[in-house]
């Protein structure tokens, strides 16, 4: 199946699809750049690079999809846990990526369960970490895999280095999903003001608005076209992603902002006072 346009202008919502086709481009879209990278899911990001560009969907788009070991078990968890059922319908995928209300439907019961299923054992003594984030509000969105899960904080603490050269904190920020406001839009980069990752030696921060270049498309190929100065769009890594809704925008800001509160609390908070709590209502 092929979905013509998906894009949608600043305040309006994309219905142009059903949302099943409509949620594997979008998950398509945010899973290529990690992808590509080779930090995620499986060796085939051309592929999805090309379904998202073609804004093609068939059985071989969402297998591929659904091998993604990080973040389709979350699509499958807000799936089951609010009664939408499908993991790659549109609202599922948004509320991953980019955040949506479906996030505060899904119960801490449910929510703990799955990540004590998928990391006590795996993270060692890092998972009181990530046990204390659960009930204080964090909620199944990329930013809480970014802040929360993933051991880039604790590196960032320990004063430990990246990934590839990058820096922990670099890594943090172009790992997470974040949004910026278009400047200059002529070919395959364009220029994005947005707000970088800082920190302070024990709080991670937003800084003031600055320039950065971010890649639009590769050899004509790329997710989101026509794009203007003012457009607010979404980036992961060092791509863009989609464009973003009003509502998008504000509810991608809304999560981020959460849980960089909610990691910034833990760096100065009692080791152990709300992991007891979760241990409880599990």
């Amino acid at each position: 199946m092929t979905v013509a346009a998906i894009e949608s202008a600043p305040g309006r919502e994309p219905f142009a699809a059903p949302s099943r086709e409509l949620g594997a481009l979008l998950y398509a879209r945010y899973s290529y750049p990690p992808n590509k990278m080779g930090y995620c899911g499986p060796a085939d990001h051309q592929a999805l690079l090309e379904y998202g560009a073609a804004g093609e969907v068939d059985g071989g788009l969402t297998q591929l999809l659904g091998a993604f070991e990080g973040a389709f078990p979350n699509m499958r968890l807000i799936a089951d846990a609010t009664g939408v059922g499908d993991p790659f319908d549109r609202r599922v995928v948004e509320a991953y990526w980019v955040g949506n209300d479906l996030l505060e439907h899904v119960g801490l019961r449910a929510f703990g369960s799955d990540m004590t299923n998928r990391f006590r054992h795996k993270a060692g003594t890092w998972w009181s970490n990530i046990a204390e984030a659960l009930p204080v509000g964090a909620v199944p969105h990329h930013s809480f895999h970014v802040f929360c899960v993933y051991p880039w904080v604790g590196r960032l603490r320990g004063g430990k280095g990246g990934i590839g050269g990058e820096t922990a904190l670099e890594v943090l920020d172009r790992c997470r999903v974040r949004w910026g406001q278009v400047v200059e839009a002529g070919g395959d980069e364009i220029s994005v003001q947005s707000r970088r990752l800082t920190w302070d030696g024990r709080r991670l921060g937003l800084g003031e608005p600055e320039l950065e270049r971010v890649t639009r498309a590769k050899a004509g190929l790329g997710f989101v076209a026509d794009l203007a100065p003012r457009d607010w769009i979404s980036m992961h890594w060092d791509w863009v992603c989609d464009r973003l809704t009003r509502r998008q925008l504000e509810s991608l800001r809304h999560y981020t902002l959460r849980h960089l509160r909610i990691t910034n609390d833990l760096v100065s908070q009692p080791a152990g006072l709300a992991l007891s709590q979760t241990q409880r209502e599990f």
